[in-house]
């Protein structure tokens, strides 16, 4: 629910100016992103619609400008936070890669798509784990390859990771932003820095609020969980900025959303709340830190929802072929979206080679 938290604010700001001039230049922009991404190239793909996955019509986009180049298949975050209102930021990477994205059920597109009654049930993990399976299929088979780059975000790692050390037949490498690094419940490095910033801005309200939860995710309800994340959020300039400016700002203006649709993303990330409890007892120490394939992680240096510091423990401890880690400045959570040059930059120094020529020697960057 961390996007949601903001709504209201942005909303607010956004009635400060004329209805009619707002809506005029919403209709402007999102023509000129909708321009932006029209795919013209002799060799390209541009396939955006849904696919039976799991027994229902989950929505699915397939774009690039030469089909020769990796495939980047990208598993979102949230729960229920879907990556389909970024393609204009995005749209320098499918230059060089052809970009996967997949709205989750429950999520995004899909969701909007008849909403709960067409989600097929209950939003589950081991549901979600399994549609992710039958998409890399879906996508192996459409594109006529044998692996695809898992790129994995924020809630999605969680998924990322077993998936690629379950299934290294099917990913040529893993690449993980806002990388969640789950303990069962062990770590509290981001409950801690979240109770000690309310109190250092003298929010004791809030602090005594978020202290009475107490450490352990697994046991708040979803109200709890909903005031926890406006919080985190909330307390972090950087992030909070990066919600309304890259996240909110994004969806206002991409060309596949509706009013209707912005509404429907929001009811998506409440249905997605099921999601959570499957994830309560992961630990991705016990799981093991061994993978087949290349391992990335390019991480916000100031992420307060997904610590850089317990991302790099965990890729410190990680052994494969090949791996990079890299912080990305100026950025917390969200930082491939908000700096998406530079993200591209480090999928090309990275991942690209790894995954279209075998190293001669393993290699290793901290």
């Amino acid at each position: 629910m961390l996007i949601a938290t903001t709504t209201a604010i942005t909303t607010a700001a956004a009635l400060t100016t004329p209805l009619a001039a707002l809506l005029t230049h919403r209709a402007l922009r999102r023509a000129a992103n909708a321009r932006l991404m029209r795919i013209t190239t002799p060799n390209g793909i541009d396939e955006q619609g849904f696919v039976r996955i799991g027994g229902i019509d989950q929505w699915v986009s397939i774009r690039g400008e030469d089909r020769a180049n990796p495939v980047l298949l990208e598993v979102h975050g949230g729960p229920g936070a879907a990556n389909s209102p970024y393609g204009a930021r995005t749209r320098a990477w499918e230059r060089h890669f052809t970009l996967v994205r997949w709205d989750m059920r429950g999520a995004g597109l899909t969701f909007a798509n008849g909403g709960a009654p067409a989600q097929g049930g209950e939003a589950t993990f081991e549901r979600l784990y399994a549609d992710a399976l039958e998409v890399t299929h879906h996508v192996r088979e459409r594109l006529g390859v044998d692996q695809v780059v898992l790129l994995a975000s924020s809630f999605g790692t969680v998924f990322g990771l077993r998936l690629a050390r379950s299934h290294p037949e099917l990913f040529s490498a893993y690449v993980g932003t806002d990388q969640n690094v789950l303990e069962a419940g062990r770590d509290t490095t981001a409950y801690d820095a979240t109770l000690g910033r309310l109190r250092a801005a003298g929010k004791a309200k809030q602090a005594a609020e978020i202290e009475a939860m107490g450490p352990d995710a697994r046991r708040w309800s979803r109200k709890q969980r909903t005031a926890y994340d406006k919080l985190c959020a909330g307390s972090d300039p950087l992030t909070l900025d990066t919600v309304k400016k890259v996240i909110l700002g994004s969806m206002w203006l991409s060309p596949l959303y509706s009013l209707r649709t912005i509404a429907a993303y929001f009811k998506a990330q409440a249905f997605s709340e099921t999601v959570i409890p499957g994830s309560h007892d992961i630990d991705v120490w016990a799981d093991g830190t061994t993978f087949e394939i290349p391992f990335f992680v390019f991480q916000g240096a100031h992420d307060v929802i997904t610590p850089a510091a317990r991302a790099k423990a965990y890729f410190d401890a990680v052994e494969a072929p090949v791996k990079a880690f890299e912080l990305i400045e100026d950025a917390s959570h969200f930082a491939a979206l908000r700096h998406p040059d530079r993200f591209l930059a480090l999928l090309l120094t990275h991942v690209q080679p790894a995954v279209t020529a075998a190293p001669a020697t393993p290699a290793a960057t901290a």
